[in-house]
Order: C-alpha cells, then structure tokens, then sequence
C-alpha cells in the first residue's frame, strides 16, 4: 500500500531512543512509500485534543537521532479518560486523513493500542521502556542506556566507597522488574542485587556486608531496583500509597535497607539514588540502532496492512506479533538469571 498518512505518538515515561524511532518510521515512510507521517503532541492528551505536527523527511528529521526524550513530548492518560474518548479519537483521525496510527509505549500504552485496533483503528505498536519488561520481545530500546548510566555510577561509587569504607547503596528504577538492578548490578561488580522479583531478607543482605568487612574488604557495593520488597516478617516498609493512576508511590527503599544496615551493623552506609537521570540523555548505539530498526519496521508493517501487531525483537530478527502477547503480562527476571547474579555476591 503506497502514499499513505501515517501518525505516531510517544505516550508514557520519556525513554533514550523515542527520536530515533519517529525517524525511522518518517525516512522509512517517506523514501520507500512516498508516505506521510503526522506526529501527536504529548501522547494520547495530544491525539484526544488532536494536536498534531507535520513531520517532515528532511535534515531536521535526521539531527534528532543523538537526542534523548521526544520531540513530540509525552504524557499520561487515564484509562477512563482514554476509553470514553473513543469517538474522540476516531474523529481526530479520519479529519487528519489517518490510515494508520504507531504508538510508542511501554506495556501501558501497548494495552491501549490493543484496545484501538480491537474498536476498529488500524494499529502498529512500538514497545519502548527503559525497565526492558514489555513481554514479546527480547529487549526494548532505552533499556541499554539506562543500564550504562547506571553501569556508571555504579563503576564511580566503588572508588569512594573503598576510600570511605562505606556500605554504598545504588537506587535504581524498576517497579515491577529487576532487568536494570541485575544488568547493571552485574557489570558493575555490586556485591549484592535486590529485585522485585526475588522478596530479600535484609538479614541476609547483612551477613553478606558483614562477611567482606571480616575478610579484609573495605566497603561493599549493593543495587536494589525502587520496587524491591522485603520478605514477610523481616524488615517493616513504609506505605506511600498510591497516585491517581493506581501506581504504587514507592518511600525510598534503598535508603530504608541502607538505615537498617547501619543499625544493625554500624557501618557508614550512603545511598544513591538515580532516579530519572536513568532515562536523560543520549541513547547509546545499541538503542540508537534499535530504536531505528524499531521504527523502519513499523512504517513497512502499516504498509503491509499488519495491524493489531507490534514490533518485537527475537533473537537478531525484528518480527510482528500481535499485540495481545506483549499486554496482561510483565516479562520478568527469570529465578536463574538471578541465581546466576547470586552467585557473585559478597
């Protein structure tokens, strides 16, 4: 199918890569098809109060490749808000001329698209967040950067932990997933990770901080994803309640498990947390590469007429699969891959 006019929206957290997937659904559309693409401003606010961009194939499609966030800016929806907006959406749609839509999102979003192509909208997803849990696919851009910055940090805290002999503490994001603690956890030489996953027992995470100091060792270094959880009985965790769009409103639990370690043991005991530096700046190749083939794909699978698919990663191939497989499910850490990251603690 040629000469077609395409949208996109970014909804969601901002994730290093979005740019780099709005160009290549643009150059892709454009040079292949001879196609259109029309950008919605600030996710699905934008498509329900239909505040749309040209996008054009030209040189200021190609300089925003280096550039962490969105061009097109991101948001949030409520779910309610977004499903009685319906008509709302569709009428948007059809007065810009849309023959197809490609959202890009997180698991969030993807539900959302899922919920449009089941109504009736030509959908092509594109997953994207940097905790690397949409189900599908695997790896999602924006999970290798974050993972480096945190990668970072981590390799920047051994030196003035030794210097200190201090407990250091690395915060990370994930609220359901430990991708990021265990990756960056493991190239960074931590001595001990804490997932969402996998409820830890803060008295094991002692005995092993105790043990390094006992040996000789001057500090130690331990990374726990923000959704960390205590098992049962073990160690009391403060409620933040949650926001208005039902998420958990998480207290800081690193900072709680550095407290209790230095009750109980009586070490210093400093914690970082990264927070959204974890999402800024400019993606690494990895992502930008990614994103790009991402992006390419999802302009081909439109033309193709592959709706209520998404793109997804296997092995080193990009494929379509529905968009049913990548919502209802969060992909998370194996008990093995962490089994493996156990076996370098201490």
């Amino acid at each position: 199918m040629n000469g077609m006019r395409i949208a996109t929206l970014t909804s969601g957290g901002d994730c290093p890569g979005l740019n780099a997937v709005i160009r290549g659904i643009v150059r892709t559309a454009s040079s292949d098809y001879g196609s259109t693409v029309v950008g919605y401003q600030d996710g699905w606010v934008g498509l329900m109060e239909d505040r749309r961009v040209q996008l054009y194939d030209d040189e200021s499609i190609d300089r925003i490749l280096l550039r962490g966030g969105t061009i097109l800016g991101t948001g949030r929806l409520h779910p309610d808000r977004f499903k009685n907006g319906l008509e709302t959406i569709k009428a948007n749609l059809a007065d810009a001329g849309v023959d197809a839509l490609i959202p890009i999102g997180g698991e969030g979003t993807l539900k959302g698209a899922k919920w449009l192509s089941d109504n009736g909208i030509p959908v092509v997803g594109v997953p994207k967040t940097i905790d690397n849990d949409v189900n599908g696919t695997d790896y999602t851009f924006g999970f290798d950067t974050a993972v480096s910055v945190a990668t970072d940090a981590i390799d920047r805290l051994h030196t003035t932990a030794e210097s200190h002999n201090r407990v250091m503490i690395v915060e990370v994001m994930g609220r359901h997933v430990g991708w990021i603690a265990l990756h960056a956890g493991m190239a960074g030489g931590a001595h001990y990770i804490v997932i969402p996953e996998q409820p830890f027992d803060i008295a094991e995470i002692c005995k092993a901080m105790e043990r390094r100091f006992q040996m000789g060792e001057k500090y130690g270094i331990i990374v726990v994803a923000e959704g960390a959880m205590p098992k049962e009985g073990t160690m009391e965790l403060k409620s933040g309640g949650v926001d208005q769009f039902g998420h958990e409103i998480f207290t800081g639990i690193g900072q709680q498990i550095g407290d209790e370690i230095k009750a109980r043991l009586g070490h210093d005991v400093r914690t970082t947390t990264l927070g959204h530096i974890q999402r800024g700046g400019t993606p690494t190749a990895y992502d930008r590469v990614l994103a790009t083939r991402y992006g390419v794909h999802a302009a081909r699978a439109c033309h193709e007429g592959q709706f209520g698919t998404t793109v997804a990663l296997r092995g080193e191939h990009i494929v379509q699969i529905p968009l049913a497989d990548a919502v209802g499910t969060l992909k998370c850490v194996p008990e093995g891959r962490y089994k493996t990251a156990r076996a370098l603690f201490g």
